[in-house]
């Protein structure tokens, strides 16, 4: 089939082709009562004029974070009209300045002036606003390890946290959106006392729930019989052997289009098998983008060679490429374990954790493709 043909055939796989992509949020989202309802509660006080509970909101990319926060700020701007709702996704705004502009505009309705203003002038301009109007800020910061530095998270949680003691009748709340177990280390102690979060974890899918999600988007995505039962556990396979939801949404994209593009009237076999040849996994991807430079050492050690690793070998060859002590090590393995990067198995021999083999949960060319 020609580029053309291609490109602007006119028949089509998809019924609704946006739910596949990354940031769709599903009408239906399962699996997840408990923590919606964690979520609830801490944004309760707010619905009697009280402070609503700093949150942070834990767990390993793809597991339904993002769509909790946004479906419960719906509800909230739907049923309290004077609380204004910013959801910052930091990796697109990752500076003091792109923070503020991004509640400036939530607040005002517009973006701020051209001509430029000044981050403490913007910051004003906010809270003023929401004197003058007596609504409440609730800041969601989704991926906050993307900001750039440890200073600008601490000015930014110190700057919305203090208005509640500063402004009189503004009500402020900071929901931290996140994968880096160690992030609430990284707040200064003034900062971090302020903030004193509730916690609320988003485990793991199940093989089942992952089934049943995929499901959503196939009977939400594709018309009728695009693609049968069989394929479909192939896919759930595959994502739950992952351990990121992403990969299975992309897989069933990259195969319907894999599918169209050959002219067939459903997915097949090898449309299915093409398409898991040429998807480099979203997880691995975006976990390796987000890893320090220590992490991403120690992940290109484990990588280095295709075999499994005992602790006691891996520290020393840390050790010598970083000159960092076992405390950090750990620190950086137990982080590559929560972000399902590797596995850690315990072989019930040797002590001060050395008996522990590390196995990388990804091929080995897929990492260094993507650590180079």
């Amino acid at each position: 089939m020609g580029i053309e043909n291609i490109l602007f055939a006119g028949e089509t796989l998809f019924k609704n082709l946006n739910v596949f992509d990354p940031d769709y949020t599903p009408s239906n989202y399962n699996f997840r009562e408990e923590q919606m309802e964690g979520l609830a509660i801490t944004l309760r006080p707010i619905f009697k004029n009280s402070r609503p509970i700093n949150t942070v909101v834990l767990g390993q990319c793809a597991t339904g974070k993002t769509t909790a926060i946004k479906k419960i700020f719906e509800i909230v701007k739907e049923n309290k009209g004077d609380v204004v709702c910013c959801y910052i996704n930091c990796q697109l705004h990752n500076t003091l300045y792109g923070v503020f502009s991004k509640i400036y505009k939530e607040v005002m309705g517009v973006e701020p002036p051209v001509s430029g203003l000044s981050t403490t002038k913007i910051y004003q301009i906010i809270v003023e606003e929401l004197k003058k109007k007596k609504f409440n800020l609730i800041v969601a910061f989704d991926d906050i390890n993307y900001l750039l530095n440890e200073v600008d998270v601490n000015k930014i949680f110190y700057d919305l946290l203090r208005v509640n003691e500063e402004y009189d009748g503004v009500k402020t709340g900071v929901f931290a959106i996140l994968s880096d177990i160690e992030f609430r280390f990284k707040l200064d102690k003034n900062v971090g006392s302020v903030f004193s979060p509730h916690e609320i974890l988003f485990p793991p899918y199940s093989y089942n729930e992952i089934h049943d999600i995929l499901l959503d988007r196939v009977k939400g995505g594709f018309y009728p019989n695009i693609i049968s039962d069989e394929l479909l556990e192939e896919i759930t396979n595959q994502t739950y052997e992952s351990g990121d939801l992403r990969v299975g949404i992309n897989l069933l994209k990259v195969a319907g289009n894999i599918a169209e593009s050959n002219g067939s009237r459903f997915i097949e076999d090898e449309h299915v098998d093409e398409a898991i040849a040429k998807s480099v996994s979203v997880n691995l991807k975006q976990s390796l983008k987000s890893l320090s430079k220590e992490e991403m050492e120690l992940i290109k050690l484990i990588a280095k060679e295709d075999k499994v690793l005992n602790a006691k070998d891996l520290f020393n060859d840390f050790n010598k490429k970083t000159g960092l002590k076992y405390h950090k090590f750990n620190s950086v393995l137990n982080k590559l374990e929560f972000l399902r990067l590797i596995d850690v198995k315990f072989t019930g021999k040797g002590t001060r954790g050395n008996s522990r083999q590390i196995i990388l949960r990804f091929g080995v060319e897929d990492v260094k493709k993507c650590t180079l």
